[in-house]
């Protein structure tokens, strides 16, 4: 914290979380006719109406959801939380809730960072969070066409599991997947950190099962099809708005025999940036491939900062780099020979653009604590400091301008602040970037702090790249949506959501 200090200046008050007992959560308002409905569907046991069980699904993760936890204002909270056991009964809860006109939220690992999971009305009296934690299945395993059936409530690890019993592996890990489900990595077209090896979550999805206030919908029965547009990536990425998904049907691969990881470090974020385009548009990216720019690198830097680190700086220096930008990269396969070959095609690249190899130990130690970064955001809130993360993408041409520019609109807003920026995922045309913000909490009004900070790097955004490459549209990027699909695009989603959704039961306020 002294060295956070040192930069940003004095940092806010401590706030910890804050009980239950000391948040407003306002009586439930459900009318006994549907809650009666719900209960001899589910059973009542699993109708629960307990202040604590509904806090506990009103909203996701996001800075502005766990500063709410700490006291700092209300949130919407639901008036029933609804967990039924199967895809059928899924059907039949929407069904109620639409005959009663009863607004529904899915909910699953409620990792959303962009308020996909708040308890919003709408025009609705009231609202249920729908818990798909029971539909916790791996339906089947068909190891010849490596396709799995999995039900939507099951998380990253438990998805890994049961595939692992049958010799495979999603090899989906993004930030989230310890809580994360399946349905919400469909829902919100998920990106994974090895996404550059085994594709995004939306390159998985060969089939899709969802509920809707119409009846049940299914999608995909061919590997490819010319049956007019692929309607399952209206349902990927339709974040609740347009169906609740109950199944996903996944490509599946062999679990890897061997994954090494390795960091390096090149000279600049330029330099950097041009060493992936290059990996991406020769095609020997590996699996994971992470950039971070150099304020990231010297904070990771900072954090880690023994004799180790003191060495490996002078080490840097002697070896002309002046401006460190640390790159993670990791290869999984079937053999040490697949990924000392794969290894090989990626270092010779690197070797180009002068990268220096830090060892495997660096890549180790990323792999290791890949997951810590919620625990270290918890810790540094407890201590008064505003730390949150957006990201987007763009084309490479484009690429530093974006980084430029949503960094001036960040620091314009916030003033003393440090802005990390790594690149997260890299394609043959493009990649996304993804920032880290820390600066002293604002006492006043610290929920309006981000609120602006937000709301100017997402202008910046706009015209530029997409307003989010993998955290989803949500609330906080729906009034973005127009300016990058059209108004066109945002009456076609409309329309979509008429058809299927006549009521706008479905996750009030979302997506559009």
């Amino acid at each position: 914290m002294r060295w956070l200090v040192q930069r940003i200046g004095p940092l806010g008050s401590a706030a910890p979380f804050a009980p239950d007992s000391a948040l407003s959560v306002p009586e439930p308002v459900l009318d006994e006719r549907p809650k009666r409905d719900l209960e001899e569907l589910v059973g009542a046991e699993h109708v629960l109406t307990a202040p604590g069980e509904r806090l506990a699904r009103a909203s996701g993760l996001s800075y502005l959801d766990l500063i709410r936890r700490r006291g700092f204002g209300d949130f919407p909270v639901p008036d029933a939380v609804v967990l039924p056991e199967n895809p059928a009964e899924v059907q039949s809860v929407l069904e109620i809730c639409a005959r009663h006109d009863v607004g529904v939220v899915p909910f699953g690992g409620g990792t959303s960072v962009v308020g996909g999971v708040a308890a919003l009305r709408g025009d609705k009296t009231s609202v249920i969070a729908l818990d798909l934690t029971r539909l916790d299945e791996l339906v089947s395993v068909d190891p010849v066409s490596r396709i799995a059936v999995l039900q939507a409530g099951v998380t990253g690890p438990e998805a890994d599991r049961l595939l692992a019993a049958h010799g495979f592996t999603l090899g989906h890990v993004p930030q989230s997947y310890e809580r994360a489900t399946i349905g919400g990595f469909a829902a919100t077209r998920s990106a994974g950190q090895a996404s550059s090896g085994y594709g995004r979550f939306e390159d998985m999805v060969k089939g899709v099962r969802l509920a809707t206030p119409r009846g049940e919908w299914k999608l995909g029965v061919a590997p490819a099809s010319a049956a007019g547009p692929d309607l399952r990536h209206l349902a990927i990425g339709s974040e609740g708005a347009l169906g609740v998904i109950t199944e996903v049907a996944l490509r599946v691969r062999p679990v890897p025999e061997v994954r090494r990881y390795e960091g390096f470090v090149l000279d600049g974020w330029e330099k950097g940036t041009d060493a992936v385009r290059e990996l991406a548009q020769r095609h020997v990216l590996a699996d994971v491939t992470r950039l971070s720019d150099v304020d990231e690198s010297e904070v990771s830097l900072a954090l880690n900062d023994s004799v180790k680190t003191k060495a490996l700086r002078r080490y840097l220096k002697a070896r002309g780099v002046h401006a460190p930008c640390l790159l993670i990269v990791g290869w999984e396969g079937a053999s040490k020979r697949e990924v000392a070959r794969r290894r090989q095609e990626t270092t010779g690249v690197l070797k180009e653009f002068g990268a220096v190899r830090i060892g495997a130990a660096l890549g180790e130690s990323w792999r290791r604590g890949r997951f810590s970064g919620p625990r270290q955001r918890d810790a540094l809130m407890d201590n008064g400091v505003c730390v949150e993360t957006l990201e987007t993408a763009a084309y490479w041409n484009e690429l530093g301008d974006l980084r430029d520019a949503v960094r001036a609109a960040l620091t314009a807003t916030l003033g003393n602040a440090i802005i990390m920026c790594h690149v997260s995922h890299a394609y043959e045309t493009g990649a996304s970037l993804y920032f880290t913000v820390l600066t002293p909490r604002d006492e006043a009004d610290p929920i309006a702090q981000w609120q602006r900070a937000k709301a100017a790097a997402s202008e910046a955004i706009t015209g530029i790249g997409t307003i989010s490459h993998h955290h989803a549209v949500g609330v906080d990027h729906a009034r973005y949506l127009a300016a990058e699909i059209g108004e066109i695009g945002v009456e076609v989603l409309r329309a979509a959501k008429k058809a299927v959704d006549p009521g706008g039961i479905l996750n009030p306020g979302k997506l559009v």
